[in-house]
């Protein structure tokens, strides 16, 4: 079952910013990663699935509601983290608790404890003005406030931007936990291993539409391999260059000057490709794993696809 819905959403700032015809769903239970940088279009979707911005054509649901419509139906089951933190001024962090308590008409004092001693927001720090609080309080303090209702869906907006690592890890920790309960969590960031770690499936958006949609274990566990190889002579490299099987054997780049080859093929074809590389004297022979970032960047650097591994 859909919780998310964006259905061909579009919304035209003028000189290609925007988002453009972006559709995905998010079932229950589900962790969705949405990669991109900024100015990519991430907010701008996000910013529609809350419902403050109407959209040019398409539209994005919540439970089946439509957010911009309906979103006053919806607000109670939704946490929100923006990616820009802007506290109101002249509350303390307690007021601030207290007017999001309000407006959501739920107070689990249980859960908002647990959240503060979780993310260590002391009662000196929220007595004072919101104001003069750092960045990494401020969005512990949106943390705090997105969870604090126990909600079932949750989007998140770069959600561990200004935290320190020991606070980011613990929030992945605890997206891990709020995963297992069932919670439904759009999570938009560009930090790499907190998707990878969060994630079931990842959505990459470059220029305003998406370029690519994936199940995360697919990445983690693709039977296509990537190696280096460094032969030890020019004949060498120029031999297997001219004779290998292009059925079992892809050849990615190429460095003829240092007699080195980046090479793809599936699992089920190394022993070939083992076989067949005896016959040549090679000084080196590695695999390359391909992480999140490597597939990410091929997007948005296709000149540096293979960055320092090659």
């Amino acid at each position: 079952m859909s919780v998310i819905e964006v259905n061909h959403l579009t919304k035209d700032y003028g000189s290609g910013r925007g988002v453009f015809d972006v559709s995905f769903q998010i079932n229950q239970g589900e962790v969705f990663g949405f990669l991109g940088p900024n100015g990519a279009g991430k907010s701008t979707t996000i910013r529609h699935l809350m419902g403050f911005s109407h959209p040019d054509s398409g539209n994005t649901k919540i439970l089946d509601k439509d957010s911009f419509t309906e979103y006053s139906q919806i607000l109670n089951n939704v946490g929100y983290i923006p990616g820009e933190i802007a506290l109101p001024q002249g509350l303390t962090g307690y007021e601030f608790i207290k007017m999001m308590q309000d407006m959501y008409h739920i107070h689990d004092d249980e859960m908002l404890q647990k959240m503060l001693n979780m993310f260590e927001l002391k009662d000196n720090v929220l007595k004072g003005d919101t104001k003069h609080m750092s960045l990494g309080v401020k969005r512990k303090l949106a943390i705090v406030t997105a969870f604090m209702s126990d909600p079932q869906v949750l989007i998140l907006d770069e959600p561990t931007s200004g935290l320190d690592p020991v606070m980011q890890q613990r929030f992945i920790d605890f997206i891990v936990e709020e995963k297992k309960r069932g919670k439904t969590i759009l999570l938009s960031s560009h930090i790499f291993s907190e998707v990878d770690a969060t994630c079931d499936r990842i959505a990459i958006i470059k220029d305003g539409k998406i370029v690519s949609e994936f199940v995360a274990n697919d990445l983690k566990h693709n039977s296509i391999k990537q190696y280096r190889i460094i032969f030890n002579s020019n004949d060498d490299y120029k031999k297997f260059k001219d004779n290998y099987d292009n059925k079992i054997i892809n050849i990615l780049k190429d460095n003829e000057d240092e007699n080195k080859l980046f090479i793809s093929c599936d699992d089920k074809n190394i022993n070939d490709v083992i076989n067949y590389l005896s016959n040549f004297e090679i000084k080196e022979f590695n695999n390359i794993k391909e992480t999140l970032e490597d597939y990410f960047m091929k997007f948005y650097k296709e000149d540096k696809e293979f960055g320092g591994n090659f």
